[in-house]
């Protein structure tokens, strides 16, 4: 008797294959957080800091599974099936990184990868590539293309994990700027110091921090609650008039420049440096 091969038994073959892989990772993922809770509570691990990862894959079982050990890691991990869904994301909160997948419905990854470089306030975020092309070809357009490190499919997550510990521990090791220039504002963060068209302007401290956070994301939108977490340490919504009266102060000091702190109505504001 002879086993007939058709490419609709192909693929069935590789989805349980996937399916295969995905069990055995969840059990190691399990083990994994289980095994680092208890030696947690011994004392000799800290707990990880909740720090967003993104995971941009299309196959909802795979994607849940990464999502499922990024936050048995101490990760807080959001997953995207597409382009669409991650760019509005993107627009709202940048992650600490990225686990982003290759083969994508529409935009696929590596032009995601290439749009993440070319814009100034997404380019140091840092990229795990994943795909099920394990070739060296691929891995080389992958990092070649820009990004920080490549995962082959079927990964184990324990494997996922420390890679993504091990990019962001090089990415936390480089050298801030010590000063940020927008237009004809700077800021010297060392010293503390914001000049304004050559003009020395003194500031104080919270003052000092929202301008700092405007000029280091510059177009992103900063709600209030954000701010207030940001820069206050508070999530108290009765205190959101704070910010405004920051803001307003902020603006004024600046002069013309002031304008480039917009207002983005019943949301927050962003540094728009066009406008100034």
């Amino acid at each position: 008797m002879h086993r007939i091969f058709t490419p609709a038994a192909g693929r069935i073959s590789n989805k349980l294959y996937w399916w295969s892989a995905a069990g055995a990772a969840v059990i190691q993922a399990v083990v994994f957080f289980s095994r680092r809770c208890y030696t947690a509570k011994k004392g000799s691990l800290p707990l990880g800091v909740m720090q967003v990862i993104y995971c941009v894959e299309d196959d909802e079982s795979i994607r849940e599974l990464m999502l499922y050990a990024l936050k048995a890691s101490g990760f807080a991990g959001k997953g995207f099936p597409d382009s669409t869904e991650f760019w509005q994301a993107m627009a709202e909160e940048q992650p600490r990184l990225i686990l982003l997948d290759i083969m994508l419905p529409g935009e696929d990854g590596i032009a995601i990868l290439q749009r993440l470089r070319e814009n100034p306030q997404t380019a140091k975020v840092p990229v795990i590539m994943a795909s099920a092309k394990g070739t060296e070809y691929d891995k080389v357009r992958g990092l070649d293309f820009g990004a920080d490190d490549y995962l082959a499919k079927p990964f184990g997550m324990m494997e996922m994990v420390s890679r993504i510990k091990a990019v962001l521990r090089r990415s936390e090791g480089a050298v801030k700027p010590s000063s940020l220039t927008l237009g004809g504002v700077t800021i010297d963060i060392e010293q503390h110091l914001v000049t304004v068209d050559g003009r020395a302007v003194e500031m104080p401290l919270k003052e000092f921090e929202l301008l700092q956070l405007f000029m280091e994301n510059p177009g992103m939108v900063f709600s209030r609650d954000k701010l207030l977490n940001r820069i206050w340490d508070t999530d108290y919504m009765g205190e959101s008039r704070t910010v405004d009266v920051h803001i307003s102060s902020l603006r004024t000091k600046l002069g013309t420049w002031g304008r480039a702190i917009r207002t983005v109505r019943s949301v927050g504001y962003r540094w728009e440096a066009a406008h100034a």
